[in-house]
């Protein structure tokens, strides 16, 4: 799905759906207080970090550790597998689908949902990755954690960038629902090994020769 909409309202952009299990109440009293990165929008303004801004090359090796494609397409052209069409990333099996134009938070929150997909149920998707609640939320915290690793992008960048996009979340902020309402999603993340216990994303071994993000390609000897 193209946006998130944890511990929130619906967000306008998604698709109509059953009524998420914790609709956002009001904003007052504590709850209206944003987290440690609430800010961040007001840095960054409302133009959001794209394709085009970043090194195709590092976002590719990110999601190849997790046995993710990531294929690029013509500036003038659809986006196979984008459920939100025009700008939004696309799935299809275990590809993403981007233009330059593509924001980077929807390039990662499109492949975070097949990242937490066992493999075996990756090749079986094709546009619309889940209707789970609770994958939603998960996948809202994994994809800011992703954004840190990839140079020049940082999880305060896609954080405000969800913002900007029009992710509504209950605490008023994406950096809120990251750092103060999101202990359930970090849970779910845990017990399938994505993220360790100091909540930094579980990478797996990367294959012989492999490059990293911001790497430069190393040959195994």
């Amino acid at each position: 799905m193209g946006t998130g909409f944890p511990s929130a309202a619906v967000n306008p952009r998604m698709h109509p759906t059953k009524p998420h299990p914790h609709p956002g109440p009001p904003l007052e009293g504590e709850g209206a207080k944003q987290g440690p990165l609430g800010g961040e929008r007001e840095k960054y303004g409302t133009e959001v970090l794209r394709l085009r801004d970043i090194s195709f090359a590092d976002a590719a090796a990110l999601l190849a550790r997790y046995g993710l494609q990531l294929e690029r397409v013509a500036d003038d052209a659809p986006i196979p597998g984008s459920y939100w069409g025009e700008c939004e990333a696309g799935l299809i099996g275990t590809s993403v689908h981007a233009r330059g134009d593509t924001p980077v938070h929807s390039l990662l929150h499109e492949a975070c949902h097949l990242i937490v997909l066992p493999p075996v149920r990756r090749a079986a998707v094709h546009t619309d990755a889940t209707d789970s609640v609770e994958e939603e939320d998960a996948v809202c915290l994994l994809q800011a954690l992703l954004g840190d690793l990839l140079p020049g992008v940082g999880r305060a960048r896609v954080l405000a960038d969800m913002d900007a996009w029009g992710y509504t979340f209950r605490l008023g902020s994406a950096a809120a629902y990251f750092e103060r309402d999101a202990e359930a999603a970090w849970a779910w993340l845990a017990e399938r090994g994505l993220v360790d216990a100091a909540r930094k994303p579980v990478l797996p071994d990367a294959p012989v020769g492999a490059q990293l993000p911001g790497k430069k390609h190393v040959t195994a000897t």
